[in-house]
């Protein structure tokens, strides 16, 4: 009786553009669960079976791998949180920060470790907090944004950095420790704070 073999489909090869991609792919989903110091490039080689030094091929270092993997969570959460088109301009607020929330539940330690790594005097962790929490707060002033909760004015603008860094405390808290707050509740008072805050100047 004979048998017959079939050779497996050979793999397809990625160009070093979607590989590093896909290192960045899963540096992102690995630091979901963990911290910026637990991705070490040990971490990564075994979880992607590849050779620590392809990764130093791709990324260099630990620190530019870290701040790759950073760059590529903060592109995430932008893209994630963008509000619907259509709407009025409290819904879209309302689904932008639920999507917000959601982003930081799922991805609790490397937000975490974003806003720590801004916090650290690493001046590029910095740069990138600083230009996700910008697209974050900047979209309320789009013409087909929140304009209508918002009027566009140098006071308006500080208001709604002091209402995003807000946000960011009670979220990172109540992820923490929701205690007797409901996620409903939270979504409520983060929402509402930012036309609140804009009616009493």
């Amino acid at each position: 009786m004979s048998t017959s073999t079939t050779k497996p489909a050979p793999r397809s090869r990625l160009s070093p553009e979607d590989r590093r991609a896909q290192l960045l792919d899963l540096g992102v989903r690995l630091l979901a669960t963990r911290s910026l110091d637990e991705l070490s490039i040990d971490l990564l080689a075994e979880e992607a079976g590849i050779s620590r030094g392809l990764l130093y091929h791709y990324f260099g270092n630990k620190h530019a791998f870290h701040e790759a993997v950073v760059r590529r969570a903060a592109d995430d959460l932008i893209a994630q949180t963008a509000p619907p088109v259509d709407g009025d301009p409290l819904h879209r607020l309302t689904v932008s920060m639920t999507a917000y929330l959601t982003y930081v539940e799922d991805n609790h330690e490397g937000y975490l470790s974003l806003v720590k790594g801004a916090a650290s005097g690493n001046e590029t962790m910095r740069a990138i907090y600083d230009e996700a929490r910008s697209a974050l707060t900047d979209r309320i002033f789009r013409e087909e944004a929140q304009s209508e909760i918002v009027p566009d004015t140098p006071a308006t603008r500080l208001i709604a950095r002091g209402w995003a860094a807000m946000c960011e405390e009670l979220t990172l808290s109540w992820v923490e420790e929701p205690g007797e707050v409901s996620r409903e509740e939270l979504l409520a008072i983060m929402t509402a704070s930012l036309p609140a805050l804009v009616g009493a100047v």
